[in-house]
């Protein structure tokens, strides 16, 4: 159970790094970024599967069907969601409506063998960092234009990654004999391809994006977050799924908040603000409160 856990909070420690990206590199638009982080995961998925390689270990026709269809769901198609209901509503709601991923996630993902009482405790404390969080963006954003296709959007970017996480996660129990690796490099390989359509099809073209200034950093960026924040974490957060029940992988997700606001303090060489470090503290005791929970359920 602890190489899960830890192998968990390490997932969300690396998908930090996404979210201070954007700030990295101002210049480059959200799509350019994300779609050159997508095609460097695919690309170190090929190198991987290059350098390890064997005839066994590659995937059969449904195995590579199931890592296109939950490749769009927990990356490229859920990003396209996200960004959609982002033009219409603004950052805050969407990122309020994205950040109740891990409670789906839990309420979904219980074992039968947990106790609705056993999980409470870290529900609540993780609904109540996320409502902090929540109108702290509420606070310091502007106010984002209302429209139900926004929401829609939204919804659907909350919906494609919680069942990214369940069905993953089923997938990797089911399959036993498939490593967390293997597993990666499989999603990655459809993961740079969906990246790739995305460029094509919305991003900025190659000549302007060459004459961008800061272009070296953008790459590195690039680099950082297709390597640590997709490969990386998708190992590790694999590792996770197979030995972890999926409402506990749920309440991990919120690392990945935790870690993003380390790094953003870092970058900022600011202190959190009270709100900020309250919701902080919700979540790690958030996190405690799961790990008891499924630990005395074993």
């Amino acid at each position: 159970m602890w190489i899960g856990v830890f192998a968990g909070l390490g997932a969300g420690a690396f998908w930090g790094f996404s979210f201070l990206a954007p700030r990295v590199v101002p210049a480059f638009s959200a799509l350019d970024v994300s779609a050159a982080r997508f095609i460097v995961y695919g690309l170190t998925a090929l190198l991987m599967m290059a350098w390890r390689f064997a005839p066994s270990r590659l995937p059969g026709l449904r195995h590579s069907l199931s890592a296109l269809a939950l490749s769009v769901l927990g990356f490229t198609g859920y990003y396209l969601l996200v960004v959609l209901s982002i033009r219409r509503l603004g950052v805050a709601l969407p990122a309020l409506i994205m950040g109740t991923v891990p409670i789906w996630v839990m309420l979904l993902g219980k074992p039968q063998s947990l106790r609705w009482a056993a999980l409470l405790p870290g529900l609540a404390l993780t609904a109540a960092g996320l409502w902090l969080m929540g109108l702290h963006s509420a606070q310091h954003a502007a106010t984002g234009r209302l429209d139900a296709a926004g929401l829609a959007l939204a919804c659907g970017g909350l919906a494609s990654w919680t069942a990214f996480a369940l069905l993953n996660a089923a997938w990797l129990k089911r399959h036993p004999d498939v490593g967390a690796r293997d597993w990666t490099n499989w999603l990655g390989v459809a993961t740079g391809l969906g990246g790739a359509l995305m460029w094509l099809a919305a991003g900025t073209p190659a000549t302007r994006l060459a004459a961008t200034p800061g272009l070296g950093v953008f790459l590195l960026v690039a680099f950082a977050i297709g390597f640590c924040a997709s490969w990386l974490a998708t190992v590790l957060w694999n590792v996770a799924s197979q030995r972890l029940p999926a409402s506990l992988c749920g309440q991990l997700i919120v690392s990945e908040t935790l870690f993003a606001l380390c790094y953003d303090a870092l970058w900022a060489r600011a202190w959190p603000d009270d709100m900020q470090l309250a919701a902080a503290l919700l979540f790690t005791l958030g996190i405690v409160a799961a790990i008891r929970a499924h630990h005395g359920s074993h």
